[in-house]
């Protein structure tokens, strides 16, 4: 028979004494080198910082050199002396004897990168350490407050955190360089096949608007409640999975030519849901058909076919409810580091959650939170972000029903932090619950010349939306127009599709 576990039983944590890896001798050179010649400090300052050192008196000392050096003193044994003669800790070590001998004992200028290198290194080990140990401490609270899966998250956090710290990518670079990476863009424009420097949305028209989804953009796509929002985030979103191809270098490296792989956060509706949608529209099958089963033998084996055909689709689809911001951050730096990743997809927006254990004071400031973010996780994976949002009832209540900036919910924040804002309008959508009866004052003549006018504008707009781009960075604004088919929630591109030329204004 089993004994139960009790806490006296478990392994005495203080059995394995471990030291912390650092290296004071490494400080102790890299300190000299920045005494004896400030230059050093260049070599280092990117990406080593202070509370890096393992000595917290070698701390002090570096920060003080950073501080006179950032006001064009000379940070020597001599300077240093008046600033750090009351140090705590550094009377213990000789005081001002011991700058002295930490000059002496300098590295050359040359080493001066990798002695830092090698202290940020140790730096980071002692903070993967103390990450494993909150993970085994909070893991043995029991909170309600606090669940499993929330631990997981913010041990994730954490993790990437320290994967992407001390990292020297940014800062100036010269304009020759950003020139170089212009001229690739616009030779890579050049050789693909769409003549696009973004990411394609497989829609003809809307491309040539937009030059595709480039990288580091956010782009909003807004609507009502059924003008297709959904669908035509999901409609780009299989597009630009569609398209997806990629080439070996000559190093060996892979590099995208076409399309993207594609993240998609659907806050509202499920994975299943989404696929389905996907399903009918390729197979073209009505999806509450596919949903209830009604489905003949001829349209069964179409829908398994088509499915075999998107089986290797790059799309991936997480349908967590009340995600987070840090979440879906979180989640994309974990799929870009496993798989790759080229776009991301949120719908929508109003539904993301703020940061973790930030407090806001109102909806505006966290949606203002959220669009940030949002942005700054399309900068920092250089891919395009589209994010889906709602819009205002005052839509509802103008006689013209197209959407405006200001009809943005929390629209400051949005069209502030946006690269491009578009709104999907299908005026289909209106003209068929305006259906115009007969006023007591006309006689029959003219309600049957209003009603022809407003069968004929029925048909002008029968299976069409417009996608009106109302803010772009980096090129026009204006409206496009689409073929829509709600059975399938499809859109396309009007002139061609299935070789059926549809009307135009």
């Amino acid at each position: 028979m089993l004994k139960p576990v009790t806490p006296d039983m478990a392994p005495d944590a203080g059995a394995i004494s471990r030291t912390p890896p650092l290296n004071y001798e490494a400080e102790q050179a890299l300190l000299g080198a920045i005494l004896m010649n400030n230059r050093a400090l260049e070599r280092v300052s990117e990406f080593l910082l202070a509370e890096h050192f393992a000595d917290p008196v070698h701390g002090q000392i570096y920060a003080a050199c950073q501080l006179l050096v950032g006001k064009n003193q000379i940070a020597n044994p001599v300077t240093l002396k008046t600033y750090l003669s009351n140090a705590p800790g550094l009377q213990e070590l000789g005081g001002d004897a011991y700058l002295t001998r930490l000059a002496a004992a300098a590295a050359s200028i040359i080493n001066a990168e990798d002695y830092g290198r090698l202290i940020f290194d140790l730096h980071l080990r002692r903070e993967l350490i103390a990450v494993g140990e909150d993970m085994v401490n909070d893991a043995f609270e029991t909170e309600i407050e606090s669940d499993a899966k929330g631990q997981i998250e913010t041990a994730e956090k954490k993790l990437f955190d320290l994967a992407t710290a001390g990292q020297a990518e940014g800062g100036l670079k010269e304009f020759r360089v950003a020139l170089i990476e212009a001229i690739e863009q616009a030779e890579t424009a050049h050789k693909r096949e769409g003549k696009l420097s973004g990411v394609t949305t497989g829609l003809r028209d809307l491309d040539q608007k937009l030059g595709g989804l480039h990288s580091s953009d956010l782009l909003i796509l807004a609507g009502r409640p059924s003008m297709g929002k959904t669908a035509l985030a999901t409609n780009i979103a299989f597009n630009a999975a569609k398209a997806y191809r990629e080439e070996i270098g000559p190093g060996g490296e892979k590099k995208v030519i076409d399309g993207a792989k594609v993240a998609f956060f659907s806050l509202e509706m499920s994975a299943e849901q989404l696929a389905t949608r996907i399903l009918a529209e390729r197979a073209e099958i009505a999806s509450h058909k596919i949903r209830q089963g009604e489905l003949s033998h001829e349209e069964f084996e179409r829908l398994v076919i088509v499915s075999q055909e998107l089986h290797q689709l790059p799309l991936y689809i997480d349908d967590t409810p009340a995600l987070s911001v840090s979440a879906v951050r979180t989640r994309s730096r974990r799929l870009a580091r496993t798989h790759g990743l080229g776009m991301i997809v949120v719908d929508y927006l109003q539904l993301l959650a703020g940061t973790t254990g930030k407090r806001v004071e109102n909806r505006v400031q966290e949606i203002s939170d959220i669009t940030r973010s949002l942005k700054a996780l399309a900068k920092e994976l250089n891919i395009p972000v589209l994010a889906l949002s709602q819009l205002s009832r005052q839509v509802e209540s103008r006689e013209d029903k197209r959407p405006l900036l200001s009809d943005l919910r929390e629209s400051g924040s949005i069209e502030q932090d946006a690269d491009v804002v578009m709104f999907v309008f299908r005026e289909q959508y209106y003209l068929e619950r305006a259906e115009p009866g007969r006023r007591p004052e006309e006689n029959e003549e003219k309600f049957n010349t209003r009603y022809a006018d407003w069968q004929k504008r029925c048909s002008e707009v029968f299976n069409t939306a417009e996608a009106i781009v109302a803010k772009q960075r980096h090129g026009p604004v204006g409206s496009v127009r689409l073929f829509f088919d709600g059975q399938y929630t499809r859109f396309g591109d009007l002139d061609n599709w299935h070789g059926t030329e549809i009307p135009t204004e």
